[in-house]
């Protein structure tokens, strides 16, 4: 189809931030405000695009604002980039998702934007999720794991088409986890 097949919709960036415990739990946000009222999903958000920030810089401010977590550049691992084609047929949105590299330790506790707690792996499906993240983003993360202690996770890039009565989307672009390169990651700065 031709673009002017099409009413233009805003293109959007931001960030979700994949942040894990000693235990392996995830970080979710429970959340009150939209997008995604009442769902839950990782922390991130919209790139200040006037400032020039960088997507790594976007992750590590929406991590700083939701989690009052310092966490370096250094331990931020690209491990995905989605597009999202006509969402809600609102926006076109661009997500950069980045797994922070080594554990944190944060107590569950409640924010602006809703409530942060800690969820096993396992739970995932029993979650109220974005359709997004249940059926296409957490299962990539899952194929992308780190396969071992030290180890980085993979990449993946995925294209999601949201414009028919059913969502379809392609992976565009993916690379397996790579094996422990450096086994302790707490000395990152």
């Amino acid at each position: 189809m031709l673009a002017m097949d099409h009413p233009t919709l805003p293109y959007k960036l931001a960030t979700l931030c994949d942040i894990r415990d000693a235990s392996g739990r995830i970080l979710l946000l429970h959340r009150l405000r939209e997008p995604n009222k009442g769902l839950c999903s990782p922390i991130g958000g919209k790139l200040e695009m006037p400032s020039g920030e960088s997507p790594a810089q976007c992750a590590k401010r929406e991590i700083m604002e939701e989690a009052g977590l310092d966490i370096p550049i250094s331990r931020l691992h690209l491990m995905g980039l989605i597009s999202e084609q006509a969402f809600e047929g609102k926006g076109h949105w661009l997500l950069f998702y980045y797994r922070v590299l080594g554990a944190v330790e944060l107590e569950a506790h409640d924010m602006p934007e809703g409530r942060l707690e800690w969820h096993a792996p396992d739970e995932l499906d029993t979650l109220p999720l974005p359709e997004t993240d249940r059926k296409i983003i957490w299962p990539l993360v899952r194929r992308h794991e780190a396969t071992g202690p030290g180890g980085r996770p993979g990449f993946f890039a995925v294209h999601v088409d949201c414009r028919g009565p059913e969502m379809t989307w392609t992976v565009e672009e993916q690379f397996d986890p790579l094996p422990a390169q450096r086994a302790d990651l707490t000395g990152l700065v």
